[in-house]
């Protein structure tokens, strides 16, 4: 199930696709590590009950579901700007520049629907033998070895084609429709009912 959950294409691979064509594979791969950090920040929040008033709540849930739609769209509009203007090469990325790990972690922190996974189905996969918060850790931390194992995979396959990404028309398409993608997981997960 956890491996089924991290293979479904979702707003984590469309802001992976967006970094390893803009950027390369080196920044694909921090946005990756952000993801799963954004991960193991939800495992925290389970843990100790946290997911779980949000799941229940249902004016917690409704303010990150808003915050996390608002910024999947923000992350389309970019692209589609980006493609307004052309294709230019991307630039090398500076030392400590951290925004594509920041964009993997804002992605999955702001995905409400990770806290209802947490609280819902995870329980129920947990090892028996173990206590609640050692068997939540365990799938927990199972499913973000996962995350980084399958998106460090994506991210090479994406990469090692990044030349033919390069071309400005292919560009500009690529950048069309991640942009329109990414806007539409925003539109899904504001009128998700959840």
């Amino acid at each position: 199930m956890l491996a089924l959950l991290t293979i479904v294409p979702g707003p984590d691979m469309a802001v992976v696709t967006k970094r390893a064509i803009a950027s390369g594979r080196a920044e694909a791969l921090r946005t990756a590590a952000g993801i799963t950090t954004g991960l193991l920040v939800w495992g925290v929040f389970t843990v100790v009950g946290l997911a779980a008033v949000l799941a229940a709540s249902a004016e917690a849930y409704f303010v990150v579901k808003i915050l996390g739609a608002a910024y999947l769209a923000y992350l389309g509009v970019q692209a589609l700007w980006q493609s307004r203007k052309g294709a230019p090469r991307a630039e090398e990325p500076r030392k400590g520049d951290r925004s594509p790990y920041v964009s993997g972690l804002v992605t999955n922190v702001l995905n409400p629907k990770i806290a209802v996974f947490y609280t819902g189905l995870l329980p129920t996969l947990a090892p028996d033998g173990l206590s609640t918060a050692a068997g939540m850790g365990l799938l927990v931390g199972l499913h973000a070895v996962l995350t980084m194992g399958w998106l460090g995979g994506y991210v090479h396959v994406v990469s090692r084609a990044r030349s033919v990404f390069e071309r400005p028309r292919v560009r500009r398409a690529l950048d069309r429709v991640t942009g329109v993608v990414l806007i539409g997981f925003g539109v899904r997960v504001a009128t998700d009912a959840g």
